[in-house]
């Protein structure tokens, strides 16, 4: 049974690839099931951080002031990685975040492992639920932090280990990895000239400034400029 990979979970401002952005990675390298080696980074989203996100993670616009962006960060951490497989809970959802991410930075990033979340569907139908937290709960598996990335990457890390010596005989197939699919198109940066407009959109009605411009992509940019012409009007001299 596969017992080398590196787990990885992540914190978000939202559930869309394209439009929001990562405020956590946490992952766990693991080798013959030991804890190895680990990577954990806060990352500057360049936007506020949602308050419904701030209440589900405890993640604060404060705490991320200073901390890196997604440019510098992703690089380390595809490196971290390297060949290993992939394990996350749901992962399909990390997945995506992390493609998207090293698409826009014209990073490869092709990758195969498990998804504890599919293992447990399979494994333990009759469970009331297969959240993490909840078979934490069911499995006595330490989860002070959740929804914090390292400690969920760490937690889900232990859940596969527990539910391979449980059910690994039983459905070797749901264990071994497969190719995770998810196509994604890479995000133009703004332009100078939508820069230009949009700060002077926002200065000539007074929109206070709440993101920083130079992490909008192109089209966010478009989807700024038009809420606040739709909104407010044009500039009128």
């Amino acid at each position: 049974m596969i017992k080398d990979y590196v787990c990885v979970d992540i914190e978000t401002t939202g559930i869309r690839p394209k439009w929001d952005r990562i405020i956590e990675i946490g992952a766990v390298k693991v080798r013959d099931g030991e804890e190895v080696d680990t990577f954990s980074e806060l990352i500057y989203p360049g936007i506020q951080v949602p308050w419904r996100i701030t209440e589900l993670t405890g993640i604060t616009d404060e705490m991320l002031k200073g901390k890196s962006k997604i440019d510098d960060i992703m690089p380390e951490f595809v490196k971290f990685i390297g060949d290993d497989l992939l394990l996350g809970h749901n992962i399909r959802f990390d997945y995506s975040f992390l493609k998207q991410n090293a698409m826009n930075l014209n990073i490869e990033f092709e990758k195969r492992g498990m998804d504890t979340l599919k293992i447990a569907r399979k494994t333990l139908p009759r469970l009331e639920s297969r959240a993490l937290d909840y078979l934490c709960a069911f499995y006595h598996i330490k989860d002070e932090n959740h929804h914090r990335a390292f400690n969920d990457a760490r937690a889900t890390s232990r859940l596969y280990l527990i539910l391979m010596e449980q059910f690994g005989a039983e459905y070797p197939e749901i264990f071994q990895p497969y190719e995770f699919s998810y196509k994604v198109k890479k995000m133009q940066a703004i332009t100078d000239k939508q820069k230009k407009y949009l700060m002077n959109l926002m200065k000539y009605h007074k929109i206070p400034v709440d993101f920083d411009i130079d992490t909008l992509s192109k089209n966010e940019a478009s989807r700024k400029i038009d809420k606040i012409l739709s909104e407010k009007g044009k500039i009128f001299d």
